[in-house]
């Protein structure tokens, strides 16, 4: 399949990919028809997707599958009235339902917007009027139903509520029997051009309402990057990213890059993360590539690793936190693989990639993805030096990459504040090693400016965390009159050392900190606290922190 799409598949260094990376961009291009329908016709039993749940259900569903099923889907849309440029909210979980939805409003040029089971009904409004949602479909779930049951007397656009297994509500469709009574699907024409909007993201910032990223239908090209040159994988590969369908790195990990490198998906269906469960279905289904967050990471070494059967599992990806070399080591040391680490954001495929040919370095993002003309620039504009942090930022004069997002959906001011002058600002800040690495800092508003240092929460916060005490913390500056602004630790404590909690333990985390990194970084200010303030997608709202303070 990637022989169709790009000149070259295979590259030694990351110089012979930035010569000779070229994608052949169709017109016209339509994820449902030329990725999965051409699977569907070359290797029909070919398989995409390996479901299992935390009841034991298993379910392999081939190329031919998802095609009958998106087919069905598509049909069912189109009896509701649903068509070119509709958006349809996705609240789906890891429920199966998910692809065949998707894929279906591909195929007839409605919009996708995937969405968290944890929205409540002032989100859901929100969302509702926002981007004039046409429909919305669901799990089963009395929580999440009754949240857009109560939203509907706020939401004129929504026509239709539609609820995937299970006996709908009143006034629910039925999703599985609509697909099962469609009517033969046959493909409009005009469904879509390559600058239509696919998908649509709410991205909760720290700061003010979600933003609304909007991606064109070339989006999954981009994400060949992500599958077979981050995530290494090829068409014997079976991949499991952690990630619930409601989030972009569903996308990243479930569905584009992984399909068109052949790849199967595995999706573990679970409502509660279990590491044993975790492990045991890495085991059983035999996973070959592995992506998760660090954190998920670093509860698996918690386990006996040696007690299972990992032989099959030969690739291992992280991002989205920092990655303790800690951490990495652990897992090294007991599976002989080495974590390869990536940054990106959900207005982007990802930037910053540790490439399989090259050597990680943990805690390092690794080296500016080729597909993309990036830069790490200074306040005033030019380009810093190693070691210098600037701001993130991807160039599009010389190209448009693929991957990179069409604006803001309905603000255009917005768009214009991240994105102008041929210049995207990321607003995440970073420093470049001799070596091209790059290491994240943290956001722009969020650099701590004390003493004439510049000191990034996120090396802080890693310190923090190499701690036993330390279940979760926050970084932020607090002012100071001698020093413009001194390093303030909010901290969750672990169960057992709750009782702790005092002067004492405070000098320990201090010291530990000046131990592990630069004295200087130290926080000057710590404060226990129970939870800290957090959005529906689990940043941290470090800006409510300093307004507290």
């Amino acid at each position: 399949m990637l022989e169709k799409y790009l000149k070259q598949v295979s590259f030694a260094s990351t110089e012979d990919f930035a010569r000779n990376y070229k994608v052949n961009i169709p017109d016209n291009f339509n994820f449902a028809y030329d990725v999965v329908g051409q699977w569907a016709r070359i290797n029909p039993n070919k398989r995409a997707i390996c479901w299992v749940n935390d009841q034991g259900k298993h379910i392999d569903f081939t190329f031919a599958d998802i095609k009958e099923h998106s087919d069905r889907a598509a049909s069912y849309f189109q009896s509701l009235g649903i068509g070119r440029g509709d958006k349809v909210m996705l609240i789906l979980k890891r429920r199966y339902e998910f692809w065949f939805a998707v894929i279906g409003l591909h195929k007839i040029g409605a919009i996708a917007i995937p969405a968290t089971h944890l929205l409540t009904k002032k989100d859901i409004v929100y969302r509702n009027n926002a981007a004039d949602i046409k429909a919305i479909i669901t799990v089963n779930d009395n929580v999440v139903i009754e949240h857009v049951n109560d939203a509907m007397a706020d939401s004129p656009t929504v026509k239709h509520r539609i609820v995937c297994q299970g006996t709908p509500p009143e006034g629910w469709g039925d999703f599985n029997k609509g697909m099962e009574d469609a009517a033969p699907f046959s493909r409009p024409a005009n469904v879509n051009t390559n600058g239509d909007v696919l998908l649509l993201y709410f991205t909760s910032g720290t700061t003010g309402e979600p933003k609304m990223v909007i991606h064109n239908y070339t989006y999954p090209l981009g994400h060949i990057v992500t599958a077979k040159y981050w995530h290494n994988l090829d068409e014997d590969s079976l991949h499991l990213t952690v990630a619930d369908t409601g989030w972009a790195k569903a996308v990243w990990g479930k569905l584009y890059g992984q399909w068109l490198a052949g790849a199967a998906v595995m999706v573990y269906d679970h409502e509660k993360f279990t590491p044993a469960d975790m492990l045991k279905v890495i085991q059983d289904y035999k996973v070959t590539s592995f992506c998760a967050p660090p954190t998920v990471f670093r509860f698996l070494i918690r386990e006996d690793l040696s007690k299972y059967d990992l032989s099959a599992l030969k690739y291992a990806t992280t991002a989205g936190e920092a990655l303790n070399p800690s951490v990495y080591k652990a897992f090294y040391d007991a599976t002989g693989i080495k974590m390869m680490e990536a940054f990106g954001q959900t207005e982007t495929t990802p930037t910053i990639i540790t490439f399989p040919w090259i050597e990680p370095k943990p805690g390092s993002m690794g080296v500016p993805n080729p597909a993309y003309d990036m830069d790490l620039v200074a306040g005033d504009g030019r380009s810093v030096e190693d070691g210098e942090v600037g701001e993130i930022v991807i160039k599009t004069d010389r190209w448009m990459p693929l991957g990179l997002f069409m604006g803001y959906y309905r603000d255009e001011a917005l768009t214009k504040q991240v994105y102008h002058d041929n210049i995207y600002h990321t607003g995440d800040m970073a420093w470049r090693d001799e070596d091209g690495y790059f290491w994240f800092v943290g956001r722009s508003d969020d650099v701590i400016k004390s003493s004439g240092y510049r000191i990034g929460p996120f090396e802080v916060e890693s310190a923090l965390m190499m701690h036993p005490a330390v279940v979760e913390c926050a970084i932020t500056g607090v002012p100071d009159e001698i020093r413009g602004q001194v390093v303030k630790a909010t901290i969750v404590l672990a169960a057992d050392y709750k009782d702790k909690a005092g002067d004492a333990l405070k000098q320990e985390i201090q010291d530990h900190v000046k131990n592990v990194t630069a004295p200087y970084k130290y926080p000057r200010i710590i404060e226990f606290v129970d939870e800290l303030p957090k959005t529906i997608s689990g940043k941290i709202k470090r800006a409510e922190i300093r307004k507290q303070d």
